[in-house]
C-alpha cells in the first residue's frame, strides 16, 4: 500500500487540468517577493476576514509568507510559453509544465530562481491498490441492534462508543457541537456526499461551504473516490439512531488533494496548495487522513530518516499551516503490521496532532503506525477509535471500516467542539490540553502516544480549573440546570477516596458513588440515574479526605 488514505482568493493558485500522461513538470523555488503588488498592510486582498481574525486571535503576525507569489515572475515565465500549474506562497514556489529542456535551463539561470527540481508523474492509470490495508466492510449495521447508551442530548446509535471513548459526548451535552467552527477536509474524493442521506443536515443547514479539486483544477469532488466521504461522516454524519459525527454542527470545506490512482510528489504539492487555500478561506482545523512514503517513481521514495519533521514537502506544509493558527489533525498511518511500521508524512510534523488507532476496548490496532519520529519525538500524539469504526457507507446506510484514516476525523471533530468551547486558546494550547487529558499522559510511549484523550477533561484544563488551583481540589458541574443527566468534573491534588452523593430537597440520598482518584488528576463522572428524577432542586456533595464540597443543582 502506497498511502494509508488514511473563493478562490488571490493567495490561491492557478489550476489547469493535468493529463495523466504529463511527466515534464518542475518545482521552481523563487528567491523573493520583491516588487509584489500586494502588501501585508492590506491582507484583505488575499485573506478572508475569518483567516485574518484567526491570526489576530492567536497573535500571529501577517508577513511576507502570506503574500501571493510575485506576479511579475509568473508573467515572465508564462511569456516563455511555459504552463504554470500551481503556486505556493508559503514555499514561494511554482509548479510548471515544460517539455523543452532548453527553456528549463534558462529558467534555472534566472537571477530570482533558487532551484528547479523535476517532479515525476505516473504516465498511465492503475487501480487504487494503495487502499488495500484499510479494512472496509459494506454491510448493513441497521439490521443489528445498536449498542445501548445512557440518555444523552444526541442519539448516536451505532457510533456512540467511538464518541464516548474520547468523551466528546460530554461537550455535545454542554451545547458544543462545532457551531461556528470550520474544518477543511483534505482527502481523495467525496463520492456522493452531495446526495447521501448521512449528509442531509450538512447540506440543508448550509454548512457545506464549498469544494475544490486540486488534482484536476475544478470544483468537482463528488464523483471521485469515496474515502473522503467516509472520513467526513465521522465528523458530520447525522442519522440519529445510526451515526452522529463528533462535530455535527461544524462547517466544512471539501478539498480533493489526493489522486487515488497514482502516487507522486505532486500529491504532496496538492496538499500544500490545498492547505494554503484552507488558510485563506479561514479554516480553523484541517483533517488529513493521508500519508506519504512510497511513490510510483521509486527515486522519490521517502525514508524513515525523512520522518524528522523538517524534510518532506507535506510535513513542512503542515507545520506552515500550524504556524498560521490552524490545528492540523493527521492520521498516523496503517503500517503497524508491515515492514515500514512507522508513521508517514505529515504525521511526523512537530506542530500537528497525529492520531493512531485503537479498538472499542482501547487496545492498539495492529495496523496503527508507530513512532517515534526519526529525531526521537513522541508520535502518535494520541489515539482514537480506528478499528471497526462506524461510518457512512457508499450505498446510503452505515457500515464499519478500519484505519487511522477514521481515528483522525473522529478526533478532529472533537477538537472543533473543544475549540468552540475555548475560543481564546491557541492551536498549540489545545494540543497540549488534549495530551494532558489523555490516558497515558504520565507515561507516553511510541505506540499510543499520550493515549486516549478525554475531551471533557481537556475542556476543564483549558478553562483553567487545574492551572488556577494546582494545590487544592476544584469542583465543576455541567450542565446546570440539567434535563436528563449531568457530569461532575473534580480536580484532585492528591491520591484519595472521593465519595459523591446526590440528595433531594428533603435530604434523602438518591445517588452514592465512591471512587479512588490519582494525584494531580482531572476526574469526570456522569450521573445518569438522574434521568428518573422529577424536576426540582437537588444538593450534590463531594467528600474528599480534607474537605466536603456542596453545590446546588437544578433539574428542568
Amino acid at each position: 500500500m502506497k498511502k494509508f488514505i488514511l473563493l478562490l482568493f488571490l493567495s490561491s493558485l492557478f489550476y489547469f487540468v493535468i493529463a495523466q500522461t504529463k511527466t515534464d513538470m518542475y518545482w521552481v523555488q523563487l528567491k523573493d517577493k520583491n516588487g509584489s503588488k500586494f502588501s501585508v498592510d492590506v491582507p484583505s486582498a488575499y485573506l478572508s476576514a475569518k483567516a485574518i481574525e484567526r491570526r489576530h486571535r492567536q497573535n500571529i503576525s501577517i508577513n511576507s509568507s502570506d503574500l501571493p507569489v510575485n506576479t511579475s515572475y509568473i508573467d515572465e515565465i508564462k511569456a516563455m510559453d511555459v504552463l504554470i500549474l500551481k503556486q505556493s506562497k508559503w514555499f514561494n514556489s511554482i509548479l510548471i509544465s515544460c517539455p523543452d529542456a532548453n527553456k528549463v535551463e534558462f529558467i534555472k539561470a534566472l537571477p530570482w530562481v533558487i532551484e528547479v527540481k523535476k517532479i515525476e508523474a505516473l504516465s498511465g492509470f492503475r487501480l487504487p491498490s494503495k487502499f488495500e490495508t484499510e479494512g472496509y466492510s459494506e454491510f448493513s449495521l441497521e439490521k443489528m441492534n445498536p449498542p445501548s447508551q445512557p440518555t444523552a442530548t444526541l442519539n448516536y446509535g451505532y457510533s456512540y462508543s467511538q464518541a464516548h471513548q474520547i468523551n466528546v459526548d460530554c461537550l455535545h451535552d454542554m451545547g458544543y457541537q462545532g457551531q461556528g467552527m470550520t474544518i477543511a477536509v483534505l482527502d481523495a474524493g467525496f463520492l456522493d456526499a452531495n446526495i447521501l442521506p448521512a449528509f442531509d443536515s450538512l447540506r440543508m443547514n448550509n454548512r457545506l461551504l464549498g469544494t475544490r479539486d486540486f488534482v484536476t483544477g475544478d470544483t468537482m469532488v463528488f464523483e471521485d473516490f469515496p474515502h473522503g466521504m467516509n472520513v467526513l461522516s465521522c465528523m458530520t454524519g447525522y442519522l440519529p439512531g445510526q451515526i452522529i459525527g463528533t462535530a455535527p454542527k461544524a462547517s466544512y470545506w471539501l478539498l480533493r488533494t489526493e489522486d487515488a490512482a497514482s502516487e507522486s510528489l505532486i500529491e504532496e504539492i496538492n496538499w500544500l496548495t490545498g492547505a494554503e487555500f484552507a488558510d485563506s478561506v479561514g479554516a480553523d482545523i484541517i483533517n488529513s487522513s493521508l500519508g506519504y512514503n512510497y511513490f510510483d517513481n521509486s527515486a522519490d521514495n521517502h525514508t524513515y530518516a525523512d520522518m524528522d519533521g523538517n524534510t518532506t514537502i507535506i510535513t513542512k506544509a503542515a507545520d506552515w499551516a500550524a504556524g498560521k493558527g490552524i490545528l492540523v489533525v493527521a492520521s498516523a498511518g496503517n503500517y503497524g503490521g508491515g515492514p515500514w511500521y512507522k508513521i508517514t508524512a505529515p504525521a511526523d510534523a512537530d506542530s500537528v496532532l497525529t492520531v493512531g488507532a485503537v479498538d472499542s476496548m482501547g487496545v492498539i490496532a495492529s495496523l496503527s503506525s508507530r513512532g517515534p519520529t526519526f529525531d526521537g519525538r513522541i508520535k502518535p500524539n494520541t489515539v482514537a477509535r480506528g478499528l471497526n469504526a462506524v461510518i457512512a457507507g457508499n450505498t446510503g446506510g452505515i457500515t464499519t471500516s478500519s484505519g487511522t484514516s477514521l481515528s483522525s476525523p473522529i478526533t478532529a471533530g472533537a477538537v472543533a467542539c473543544l475549540w468552540q468551547a475555548n475560543p481564546g486558546k491557541t492551536n498549540m494550547q489545545l494540543i497540549d490540553a488534549i495530551q494532558q487529558s489523555a490516558s497515558l499522559n504520565n507515561n507516553p510511549d511510541t505506540v499510543m502516544g499520550y493515549g486516549i484523550p478525554d475531551f471533557c477533561a481537556a475542556n476543564t484544563i483549558l478553562t483553567g480549573i487545574e492551572k488556577q488551583h494546582p494545590d487544592k481540589e476544584k469542583l465543576a458541574i455541567y450542565p446546570n440546570p440539567f434535563e436528563d443527566y449531568f457530569h461532575i468534573s473534580f480536580y484532585s491534588a492528591k491520591k484519595q477516596l472521593v465519595i459523591i452523593r446526590l440528595f433531594d430537597i428533603l435530604g434523602h440520598e438518591i445517588v452514592k458513588i465512591e471512587k479512588f482518584v490519582d494525584a494531580n488528576s482531572n476526574n469526570t463522572f456522569g450521573i445518569f440515574d438522574a434521568v428518573r428524577l422529577p424536576a426540582g432542586l437537588y444538593l450534590l456533595s463531594v467528600a474528599a479526605s480534607d474537605k466536603n464540597y456542596y453545590e446546588k443543582i437544578v433539574k428542568k
